[in-house]
């Protein structure tokens, strides 16, 4: 399928690279990508871009952003083979992460407001245990066993120990007993990934979510990464809108050379 890209004033590599202030072995490694339609040369070699090319370019600077290298190379790729349905795809498949991520996002924001609510509402008084043999709590502790804290939670031991495995709690064992004991820090693990799986999260899901309340020290200071996290969504968001103006500039520019 035949086209004149050179149409139009004619742009050198660098007339390129000094534009988005990249090196002109980067613009080559583009047009070699997929990344940039593919240039005519010279009599001599050189590369001659046009206006179409630099558009193309700013297409993509802008789709890195809210897509991601990949993404936004696979989404030029895709428009440079005329295979715009594929492109469209990809972008919908990258709006449609972008809401998964929103409502991650809210389901730990949800867990952590409801462990905060049941841990200030409970009184603090030894569970039963589940066995006549095993304790209710460990003395002194604040500390509980398998059987109260399932019970506490609704769940069957079974539930916390296949959780265990997962590594979101991870119970130290009694030296005396063997028993597992929950410390305050496995309870409130073990409270926020029951509020999560209520919510539909996958145990691989929910592992990184406790990964980050542990390495907070808690969810109280996670309140900082949270909106650190509101905000890397929104500017995710706003740099999509960027990056679909500029590629529908450039599929504009591109459908006379399409036909």
């Amino acid at each position: 399928m035949g086209r004149n890209l050179q149409s139009g004033r004619r742009l050198r590599p660098i007339d390129l690279a000094r534009g988005s202030g990249l090196s002109t072995q980067a613009i080559r490694n583009y047009e070699e990508a997929g990344i940039l339609p593919a240039a005519d040369r010279t009599p001599h070699g050189y590369r001659v871009y046009t206006a179409l090319h630099a558009q193309a370019l700013r297409a993509f600077l802008a789709l890195l952003p809210g897509h991601g290298h990949q993404t936004a190379t696979s989404i030029m790729r895709a428009m440079n083979q005329d295979a715009v349905d594929e492109a469209f795809r990809l972008i919908d498949e990258s709006h449609a992460q972008l809401l998964d991520d929103r409502r991650t996002l809210r389901a730990v924001e949800n867990a952590l407001r409801e462990l905060a609510s049941t841990a200030a509402s409970e009184p603090h008084t030894a569970s039963e245990p589940d066995t006549a043999s095993e304790p209710a709590a460990v003395s002194g502790s604040g500390a509980t066993f398998i059987g109260p804290l399932a019970a506490k939670l609704g769940i069957r031991p079974a539930t916390l120990r296949k959780w265990e495995r997962a590594g979101l709690v991870r119970p130290r064992r009694d030296p005396r007993t063997g028993y597992r004991v929950y410390d305050t820090a496995d309870v409130r693990d073990a409270r926020l990934t029951h509020q999560l799986r209520r919510g539909g999260y996958l145990l691989e899901q929910i592992a990184p979510l406790i990964a980050q309340v542990r390495a907070a020290g808690g969810p109280e200071p996670l309140e900082t990464a949270l909106s650190d996290w509101h905000g890397r969504l929104s500017a995710r968001g706003r740099a999509m809108l960027t990056g679909a103006a500029e590629l529908e500039t450039y599929l504009r520019e591109r459908e006379p050379t399409m036909a």
